[in-house]
Parts: C-alpha cells; sequence; structure tokens
C-alpha cells in the first residue's frame, strides 16, 4: 500500500491527508501527520472525496456553443484561438475594463489565479471579483483602515477564545478545529464564548452562549463593547502606547444603553456584562467572526465592533491573541503590502475592497445600459450561477454578456450558460496550492505534487498552461530568449536576468507570471510552481529573520525558501514570529492603531431603538447556506455522498412546526420576495423559534442514471436577492432573509 500526500480541498483550513488509491479511485483517506499544520487531524468530510475525483459532470474536452445551445467538442488550438479573438474583440470595441474576472481558483485550486492576472493585464481589465466579496470584504475594509493589516487569532495559545457567527465544528477555520475546541473545553483555566442564535456543537462548549435573536448582532456587540468603556474594563495604558481615536469612541460607547441592547438581542444582560468581564480579565483572547455575522444585518459595523472589542482589551499582536499573519501570496490586499486607494465599480458605483467587486452587484453592472457595463467575463473555478444572490437575474446577466468563458473541472451551473467551456485536471491530478494560510505565530506553504493522471482519453490542460496560451494568443508575450538562457544556466543565474528583464520591458512585467511560467517552469519538477519562485523571494526580502526561524537558511534566502516548499510534499513551515512580532506589522501610514472610524461610529449612533425591522408577511428568518456535518463546498457535486440529510432539510424550531402542522420528513414550502423553493422539513430544537435555515451546497443539478440532469435539495440563492446587502461593503445578508413557511 502506498499513501499519497496531498490536502482536503473541501474547506480553507485545507488539512493535510493521505489518499491510498485504487487504480483511478480514493479507496482510503486519512489525515497526514507530517502536515504542518493539520497533524493528522481532518473532519469526515474529505473521506468520501472520491465523489469529487470521479463525478459523473467531470469535464473532459474543450466546449463551444452552438447556435442551438447544444455543445460541440473543439480542440485547445481552436478553442485558445477563439476565446483569445472574442475577448480581444470586446477589448478593441470596448474596452478592456468591460472584461470582468471572477473567481481566483476553488478551494485548494489556487496556482492557477496566480497567472489569470497576465491575461487580464493583456487585455486591459480592470475589474474583478470572487467568493471573499460575498463574506470578508467588510472585515478587510474595517481592519486595514484601523491596523492597515488583516488579523487572526491564535486559538493554539490563547486564554479565551470568541467565536461570533461561527461554528468551528462544522465550518474549521482555525487548525485542528474539533481537537483544538475540545482542549479549550477541558481545560479550567481557559474558557470559550460563543455568540450564534443556534445552538450548535460549538456553542454545546461553550462557557457562555449568548444566544441572541438572528440579526441583532450590532446590538448585542454594541452591549459587550459598551460594558468595556462603561465599567472601565478597557487597557488604557497599552492603548495610549499604540492607538489613537480612544476619546471618540468611548464618548460614542458611553452613550449605549447596555439594558436595551441586550433586550433587543434577547440575551440576558447580566450574560452580557459576565462575558465582557471575563474577556478583560483574560490574559489572551482570540477572536473570529465568520458568516453567522459577516452577511447578516450591519455586516461590516458588525466587523468594527469586533475589532474594537480585540483592540480595546490589548489583545492584539502578542501570543494567544490576534495577529497579522505573513501570508506567502498577498490574498488580502492591506495598507501593509502597499496604500490602499478608494476605487469603485464602474456601474453600481459599488466599493472595490482587496481588488474585489461587491459580488451582489455584478449582476447590475452586466444589465445596466451603461457605456462601461460589463460585456465579456472570464469565470475561473467558480460558480457565480449557483452561488451569487439572486440567481435568476444572475443568470439572466451571465446570458446577456457578449462572451462567456469558463475554467473548471466539472459542468457547473455557470459552465452550461458559457460560450467556451475549458477543462482543467482536478485538485488531484495537478500541482497546486492554498493561498489560505493565515496562521501566526507560525504559517506554512503546501504545494501538493499531482497523485494522479488526468482521466484517460481526456484533453485537459492545467490553468498555468490555459493562461500562458491564452497570452501568446493575444501577442502580449515579448521575446524570452535571454530569460530561457538564463533559466537554463540555473536558477541563480536566472534571479539576476528576471528583475532586471522585467524593469527594461514594462510589457513583459505586465505578463510576468506567464513568462516565469514559460521560462523557470520548464526548468522545475513543478512547472506550476514557477510563479511561487518569485513569491517566496518577496516573502524573504520582507521577512528574512521570521524565515529564518522556521529553519531556512542559506546565502540566497529566497531561492532556499522555494527550494523547501519544492521539496517538501507534505508542505512546509515559512515563517515564525517572536512574541511581539504582530505589532510590527501594523501598516496604517503613521503606524499607530486607529480606534475611531467616524463613518461606522455614526452607524453605530444609528442603530435602531427599537432593533431590527419586522416584515410581517414575513415573520421568519431564514439562513440560507448554514453548513452541517454532510455539506460541503459545491465541489461535492454527487449527491451521494451525503450518509445523511441527503435532501438538504429545512431545519425549524419543533415549536415552530406543531404551529405550521409539520413534522420530521414533511414537505414545506419557504417563499421570500424572491422566489419559493418546496423541502423536506428536520425539527431541530437548535434553533430559536421564528428562525429557519437551509444547508449550503445543495440544489446541484447532477447526472441521474438516466443522464438528466437532476436537482437535489434547494437552492439556496433562489431565494435571496442581490438588493439586500450591507450599504458600506456590499456583503449580501444571506444569514438574515425574510421568509414565510407553509406546509404543503
Amino acid at each position: 500500500m502506498t499513501w499519497q500526500p496531498t490536502a482536503c480541498v473541501l474547506c480553507a483550513s485545507n488539512c493535510g491527508i493521505e489518499i491510498e488509491l485504487d487504480e483511478r479511485r480514493l479507496k482510503r483517506i486519512r489525515g497526514d501527520k507530517a502536515h504542518p499544520s493539520s497533524r493528522g487531524y481532518t473532519c469526515e468530510k474529505p473521506l468520501r472525496l472520491d465523489h469529487y475525483q470521479n463525478g459523473a459532470d467531470r469535464l473532459t474536452h474543450p466546449l463551444r456553443r452552438r447556435p442551438d445551445g447544444t455543445f460541440e467538442r473543439i480542440d485547445w488550438d481552436t478553442a485558445i484561438t477563439e476565446v483569445a479573438g472574442r475577448l480581444a474583440a470586446v477589448r478593441d470595441a470596448h474596452g478592456g475594463e468591460t472584461i470582468f474576472y471572477y473567481g481566483g481558483g476553488g478551494q485548494g485550486n489556487h496556482l492557477g489565479a496566480s497567472y489569470a492576472g497576465s491575461v487580464m493585464r493583456a487585455l486591459g481589465a480592470r475589474y474583478r471579483s470572487n467568493a471573499l466579496a460575498q463574506e470578508k470584504t467588510g472585515q478587510f475594509w474595517v481592519s486595514d483602515r484601523m491596523i492597515g493589516n488583516f488579523a487572526t487569532g491564535d486559538f493554539e495559545h490563547c486564554e479565551l477564545a470568541l467565536f461570533v457567527g461561527k461554528n468551528p465544528w462544522q465550518s474549521h477555520g482555525i487548525p485542528r478545529a474539533r481537537p483544538t475546541l475540545r482542549e479549550i473545553a477541558r481545560d479550567p483555566a481557559r474558557s470559550m464564548i460563543v455568540i450564534d442564535p443556534r445552538v450548535t456543537e460549538t456553542a454545546e462548549l461553550a462557557d457562555i452562549h449568548l444566544r441572541l435573536r438572528p440579526g441583532t448582532d450590532a446590538w448585542l456587540l454594541a452591549a459587550l463593547a459598551a460594558v468595556l468603556v462603561q465599567e472601565d474594563l478597557i487597557a488604557h495604558d497599552w492603548l495610549a502606547a499604540r492607538a489613537d481615536g480612544l476619546d471618540e469612541v468611548v464618548a460614542t460607547l458611553t452613550e449605549v444603553p447596555v439594558a436595551a441592547y441586550a433586550e433587543i438581542a434577547d440575551v440576558p444582560e447580566d450574560l452580557v456584562r459576565q462575558a465582557a468581564r471575563r474577556i478583560s480579565s483574560a490574559s489572551s483572547v482570540a477572536v473570529v467572526e465568520d458568516l453567522g455575522t459577516q452577511m447578516t444585518l450591519h455586516s461590516t459595523l458588525n466587523s468594527y465592533l469586533d475589532n474594537l472589542i480585540v483592540l480595546l482589551t490589548g489583545n492584539f499582536g502578542r501570543p494567544g491573541a490576534n495577529n497579522p499573519p505573513i501570508l506567502f501570496m498577498p490574498l488580502v490586499q492591506t495598507s501593509y503590502l502597499r496604500p490602499q486607494k478608494e476605487r469603485f465599480s464602474p456601474v453600481a458605483g459599488a466599493r472595490i475592497i482587496s481588488g474585489l467587486v461587491p459580488s451582489n452587484v455584478v449582476a447590475e453592472e452586466i444589465l445596466a445600459d451603461h457605456p462601461a457595463r460589463y460585456r465579456a467575463m472570464l469565470v475561473e473555478s467558480s460558480n457565480p450561477a449557483h452561488s451569487l444572490a439572486d440567481s435568476p437575474r444572475m443568470r439572466e446577466a451571465l446570458q446577456a454578456l457578449d462572451v462567456l468563458v469558463v475554467i473548471d473541472v466539472a459542468m457547473t451551473e455557470t459552465a452550461r450558460l458559457a460560450d467556451y467551456v475549458l477543462p482543467a485536471p482536478s485538485q488531484f491530478e495537478k500541482w497546486e496550492a492554498t493561498f489560505f494560510n493565515l496562521e501566526a505565530p507560525a504559517n506554512y506553504f503546501h504545494l501538493r505534487r499531482p497523485i494522479l493522471d488526468p482521466p484517460p482519453g481526456s484533453d485537459l490542460l492545467p490553468e498555468p498552461e490555459i493562461h500562458a496560451r491564452l497570452c501568446e494568443a493575444l501577442g502580449a508575450l515579448p521575446d524570452l530568449t535571454a530569460l530561457h538562457r538564463a533559466a537554463a544556466e540555473g536558477r541563480k543565474a536566472f534571479a539576476g536576468a528576471f528583475p532586471a528583464a522585467m524593469a527594461a520591458d514594462p510589457a513583459l512585467a505586465a505578463v510576468s507570471a506567464v513568462a516565469l511560467y514559460r521560462t523557470l517552469g520548464p526548468t522545475l519538477p513543478a512547472p506550476a510552481a514557477a510563479s511561487l519562485w518569485a513569491q517566496a523571494h518577496q516573502v524573504a526580502l520582507r521577512h528574512p529573520d521570521a524565515v529564518r526561524r522556521a529553519g531556512i537558511t542559506g546565502d540566497d534566502l529566497g531561492d532556499a525558501l522555494f527550494e523547501a516548499i519544492l521539496s517538501s510534499p507534505s508542505g512546509t513551515h515559512f515563517t515564525v514570529d517572536e512574541p511581539d512580532d504582530g505589532l510590527s506589522r501594523i501598516g496604517t501610514p503613521d503606524g499607530r492603531i486607529h480606534l475611531a472610524l467616524p463613518d461606522l461610529l455614526a452607524e453605530l449612533g444609528g442603530l435602531s431603538p427599537a432593533g431590527p425591522p419586522r416584515h410581517p408577511d414575513f415573520p421568519f428568518v431564514l439562513s440560507a447556506g448554514e453548513r452541517r456535518a454532510f455539506t460541503a463546498n459545491t465541489l461535492y457535486r454527487d449527491p451521494a455522498w451525503r450518509r445523511r440529510d441527503a435532501s438538504g432539510a429545512l431545519r425549524i424550531n419543533p415549536a415552530d412546526a406543531v404551529g405550521l402542522g409539520l413534522e420530521n420528513g414533511s414537505l414545506a414550502r419557504v417563499t421570500t420576495r424572491r422566489g419559493s423553493v418546496e423541502v423536506e422539513v428536520e425539527l431541530f430544537p437548535g434553533l430559536r423559534p421564528g428562525h429557519v435555515s437551509l444547508p449550503n451546497g445543495l440544489g446541484l443539478g447532477y447526472p441521474a442514471r438516466d443522464g438528466v440532469s437532476a436537482l437535489t435539495g434547494a437552492p439556496p440563492n433562489e431565494l435571496t436577492s442581490s438588493g439586500d446587502r450591507d450599504r458600506f461593503a456590499g456583503t449580501p445578508w444571506h444569514k438574515h432573509v425574510p421568509a414565510r413557511v407553509e406546509a404543503v
């Protein structure tokens, strides 16, 4: 038996796994003990990854849409030539800024995205987005303005763990989630606080569960922060040395009526005060927020209040607290790397954060009668026809484009609407990596090797090759002879020639990643890793001491780091912090923490004294997209992977179910202002009365035995509206959808 090291591709944790093959089947899967982060841990979800690898809707050849809407098989030369020609025609007629890029790789599928920028620059494209703009951009915007960076919690070493709208037991998002939660829960010296309307697996382990009414996050978080101020529980000396704007924040929080806000949230005031006092007394607090608060009312304000709780108590930049990680690839654009300029989308005027157009405005940017509307779209390893709010309108928008090109592994809902479908190998058939490495004090990177060849008889290209061929077809690659010659002499010679060539030729610099792939790539065991070579040098240049503490040594530190990545099949640590290094990564222009954000303080001061609005015609609050034991991202398209809850039931409190005449297994109709679905019912006492939920990852079309596409479960975004979004960041309110529930 031979176990192949790789990683799970189902969530951002990307735990290391080992796979035993039976020809092309993923026969057995276990955690990889050599992985530097997960260290042998895995949950139950990756154990069924064969359903992804051998899905019935795998793409095997390039496809072109016929006039009648069906697809025909074409060769790669035809596909590349026609795609480049169609995109160039849009550029020449309307400008490159009307070509929009969506994606950047699905989970564990990011190397290709490091080359996509070359294609977009070759076309003059300026606008892009991906799933992060559905969730995280409000948090990114707030954090960049306050600390000039982005921070994550050190849950391995914290005394107190605070989870806001997050259930790590199912959603993970922290290293070794379930063992870490158990360790905190079993240690009498440590504590856990959970803010969540649901009684989740994580909430059951918590010392304090603030079980708020759905949609009242801003009121509850304001009450918590206000107790810190009003009871003088803040870190005055720490703040005086590092932060500005405390007086303005104190003035606003002093006016917060704690008792009234606790009542709005339906959480006992004494419990709110107990939680605030426990936070202030802990020697270290690690905080993480997630979709439960990032996809509900006042989501950007919620992120601001989370940051205030961290900063007012001094839980930043030290072990066990929240720290800015050293990113191997700049997944999050922050002022620490470069100053951030305010940009807005061309049609809707929506704020662009971390380079991402809000997903909720993409349909508007396409369908508007505006000269700058998006007219072409390149979608890579993403499924916006299913994943973005208001799926009917998003489908209408995609069909209105002059040209839609999809790069993917499977025939997704978006691929079915495309003019061209360009197939790529699966995450286990090519060199790959993830850029979601956000850990501190020690961070790691994992370059994964292919464990399988592509399916016999298929004609697939990895994404770096697709992007390189598109650049060549667009005439964007200048003469690379000198770089080929330098690469043949070795990486040391190449390290001298490459920067000089970039400086001498701006056109070459614009497609630098593809130039690396074409010149350095062929000399490497992993050609797709060529873009990582440049990034390894950047990391070593910016953080040489942290790289050396990770055990990387050599006169050419950047190349030594790159070699360590190439030669570590289970991944390797690439930086290790000293205890106070996080403070050195404050990236604001003056190097100080900015506590007072006037627009968000005004939003806080304007919270309704009556709480969230109520909708008499829609008395329930629907959470669209709950993570459960047998839900994952939509890489799992085969419904047979689910051992439980195969249909993706609507969860409802038993008291509500009795009033509606519903019971386990009966059929209910869920109606929102956008649409209706019919779905089976599961009685679930962990939900509050008036709160219902549908799982994520359902409602996908999958080939049935007769070859016809069958739909399993309810697609949540048939019920959501693109207009229901945060006014600052544009993030959707998927966790607070007014709904009506009826028995069928």
